[in-house]
């Protein structure tokens, strides 16, 4: 899926989150002619992820009621960023998110981030997202 679109989808249906402004690449989860849900993947956001072979799902979005939509868009992302020679894969949601797509994918957990500002004083920002914990997790 072009990732234009992707980021459309987005923007109109993510619950908590506006579209990532770029990416390496989407996939698109169908019924029929109907889009149900995208992820798109990118770069790492954190800069000490940014080795060169980690990229990051910096979003995925699935409409309401799709059982299995968003594990097969994990699966997805996986195998195309392997195909495309990244070694590895992570992801974030949120610590109140059960999580239970992407261990039916095969991911794992491999870590926790408590929730900050990315504000500091050498570069203020204005905080568009959610500070709330989050659980660091890796395709296998």
């Amino acid at each position: 899926m072009p990732i234009q679109d992707a980021r459309k989808f987005v923007d109109r249906h993510h619950r908590h989150h506006r579209a990532p402004l770029s990416g390496l690449f989407a996939v698109a989860a169908a019924e029929g002619d109907e889009v149900i849900g995208v992820a798109i993947v990118g770069r790492p956001v954190a800069r000490h992820e940014q080795d060169g072979w980690t990229a990051e799902v910096t979003r995925l979005c699935v409409l309401e009621g799709h059982r299995n939509a968003c594990s097969m868009l994990y699966g997805a992302c996986w195998r195309a960023a392997r195909a495309l020679g990244w070694r590895r894969l992570i992801t974030y949601t949120l610590k109140s998110e059960p999580g239970t797509s992407l261990r039916a994918a095969g991911w794992r957990v491999i870590g926790e981030v408590k929730g900050r500002s990315w504000s500091v004083p050498s570069r203020p920002r204005i905080d568009k997202h959610p500070l709330f914990d989050k659980i660091k997790w890796s395709a296998l």
